[in-house]
């Protein structure tokens, strides 16, 4: 079942919200096992680029996990949405990631790594850190303080 990553949150002075995909980001989940509903202790990284033999099939997945619990196969495929804008001033919320995982459940991700927005004058930000839910910043171009502020990240099918 092909589920989302979407972020919502308070843009001011900025729009386009997404990871910065240069050099491949490293998206970063807990997991959850679907056969024993055990909890990974470590979180996982994937990314775009990254692709591993299914064992047992010849498919490709971005992820592929053996529980250490119960000893279950499982695999992750990620995507970037069509027409995959990010999150701008003007959406509630947005896709950031398609996500179809078989055997395992995503349950939080992780927002660690650089993103990226464009000001309302151009400006173009690459090493924003929302790690804590918030950045600020000063648009040199537009003689305002930027800011990204409430991010909520959500995992669901719509």
């Amino acid at each position: 079942m092909v589920s989302h990553l979407f972020v919502s949150g308070e843009l001011n002075g900025v729009t386009g919200l997404k990871p910065v995909e240069n050099p491949p980001f490293e998206y970063r989940f807990k997991i959850q096992c679907t056969a024993c509903r055990e909890e990974h202790d470590k979180e996982i990284s994937i990314n775009l680029l990254e692709k591993h033999e299914i064992q047992g099939s010849r498919g490709e997945a971005n992820f592929v996990f053996k529980c250490s619990f119960c000893g279950k196969q499982s695999n992750v495929e990620i995507s970037l949405p069509k027409n995959y804008t990010g999150l701008t001033q003007d959406s509630k919320r947005a896709v950031i990631l398609d996500i179809e995982a078989r055997g395992v459940d995503l349950v939080e991700f992780i927002p660690v790594g650089n993103f990226e927005c464009v000001s309302e004058h151009g400006t173009k930000f690459t090493e924003v850190d929302i790690s804590e839910g918030e950045w600020y910043d000063y648009d040199d171009n537009a003689g305002a303080e930027v800011s990204i502020t409430d991010l909520k990240w959500e995992i669901a099918k719509k």
